[in-house]
């Protein structure tokens, strides 16, 4: 995994919360591989309501059909590295619907390594 700041390509993922791949969840299946693949980051949102193709509303609010929420997988790498990960979207969402968007990251701070802070102009490390 490397630092990653300037332009980025967004991937985002929107499938059902119970969406699956080998009985596991298939948002958590894109999570790990994205991990796998050494992508920058991966997170995973919950939609308190939505529709998508089969113009179904879920929502929170109807007992119902709280059952299978909306979910958004979001990835920010280099266009590159997103472009090299979309065939393993291709095996994995069958039903769904994929976005990529041009975006500009302004900090990221892995969690690896010792603790630091960005420094701002004028101030030194300790």
């Amino acid at each position: 995994m490397t630092e990653l700041t300037g332009r980025a390509l967004r991937l985002t993922v929107f499938v059902g919360e119970n969406d699956t791949w080998h009985h596991k969840p298939l948002y958590a299946e894109i999570v790990h591989r994205a991990h796998a693949a050494g992508l920058a980051g991966a997170s995973v949102f919950r939609g308190i309501e939505g529709f998508g193709a089969s113009s179904l509303i879920h929502t929170s609010r109807l007992l119902s059909l709280s059952e299978d929420l909306p979910v958004a997988v979001i990835v920010v790498d280099s266009e590159e590295r997103v472009r090299a990960f979309l065939p393993q979207l291709d095996e994995l969402v069958t039903e769904g619907l994929v976005t990529l968007d041009e975006c500009e990251v302004i900090r990221y701070v892995g969690r690896g390594g010792a603790p630091h802070r960005a420094h701002g102009k004028g101030e030194k490390s300790l």
